[in-house]
């Protein structure tokens, strides 16, 4: 069961901060849970901050929708364990190659 939540500027930053020890807003912020057992599912939450997505979707010459979906996928990626590095090799990642890959299946 995975959440998805869309908030405001200052949340996300706020979020940022207190979590990930960063300044200012970011597009997605995601935290994955500890399983219960072998048989339940993955647990996590991904929010969304969609002013920063829409700046995003504007810089990438991209639809919103399609940037939106963009984090939907990425935030779940890292619930269920994916990571990959920060800076402009992230594009680069595995993670980030198969973001794209579920991405193209769905938009």
């Amino acid at each position: 069961m995975i959440s998805v939540a869309f908030v405001g500027v200052t949340s996300i930053a706020d979020m940022s901060r207190k979590y990930l020890g960063h300044r200012g807003a970011t597009d997605v912020i995601s935290f994955g849970f500890a399983r219960g057992g072998k048989r339940s599912g993955v647990i996590g939450d991904i929010y969304i901050c969609p002013e920063v997505a829409r700046a995003n979707a504007r810089s990438q010459r991209v639809p919103l929708t399609e940037e939106l979906l963009r984090l939907v996928v990425h935030g779940t990626l890292h619930v269920v364990g994916y990571d990959h590095p920060h800076g402009l090799d992230r594009e680069k990642s595995p993670m980030w190659r198969r973001q794209e890959r579920i991405l193209a299946r769905v938009v």
